[in-house]
């Protein structure tokens, strides 16, 4: 079974570790298994009978299981077909690094249709789809003639009180200081976004390398 190939690859020190970055997955649901060991399983099982049958089980009881199938669904070439499995899979993510972690290549040559399910995705009462919707404008959406200043108010837009939605939003509007800081800007100087992200955005901003130390220090005196 694919949890028994898990367990073969089950690092107890690695596992205390790492639980404690993922504080929405209760302990006993951690095996305790590296990404890169995950994802080496992943390409030896894709394509497979079994690897079929481990997709369409759902929901799965261990963070890696969950890691498994994001990074299955990675090596999905067809686009329907990947956003068909999205669509199953997105409401059982239950933590950060499972959704952040899964940027399937084929969204690269697909992003007219992309945008569509990410403003799809946006209306979801999920976390995590929300999460991940805000996580793959900020990674397809921010850089030459994919940019276009209307996404960051589709970003703004989102309203909630979950703490790894606002992180993302905050995530977002730093690396479009960094990216696209004319526009991005205004978001800032007119208070758009809520208090919370609009203070952890200055932060992260500060904190990137990609903005001049001028932009910091203007960004600094926006603190609310």
């Amino acid at each position: 079974m694919i949890t028994d190939s898990l367990f073969e690859l089950q690092d107890l020190k690695y596992r205390d570790f790492n639980s404690k970055l993922i504080p929405t997955v209760e302990s006993d649901r951690v095996i305790g298994v590296r990404t890169p060991d995950i994802r080496v399983l992943a390409k030896e099982l894709y394509g497979s009978v079994e690897a079929e049958e481990f997709l369409k089980k759902l929901p799965h009881f261990y963070y890696e299981e969950n890691n498994l199938h994001a990074f299955l669904l990675e090596k999905v070439k067809d686009y329907s077909k990947l956003i068909k499995r999205l669509d199953e899979f997105l409401p059982y993510v239950d933590n950060w690094a499972t959704c952040d972690s899964m940027k399937p290549p084929v969204f690269k040559k697909n992003k007219d249709k992309l945008i569509v399910d990410i403003m799809r995705w946006l209306k979801s009462g999920d976390t995590y789809t929300v999460r991940y919707a805000l996580n793959m404008l900020m990674t397809h959406f921010l850089d030459g003639e994919d940019f276009k200043e209307e996404y960051l108010s589709l970003a703004a837009g989102v309203k909630s009180d979950e703490y790894y939605i606002n992180m993302m939003i905050a995530w977002y509007f730093a690396t479009a200081l960094a990216k696209q800081y004319d526009a991005a800007l205004p978001y800032i100087k007119n208070r758009r976004l809520s208090v919370w992200v609009h203070n952890q955005t200055i932060k992260k901003a500060v904190e990137s390398r990609r903005i001049t130390d001028s932009q910091k220090a203007y960004l600094k005196t926006l603190k609310i």
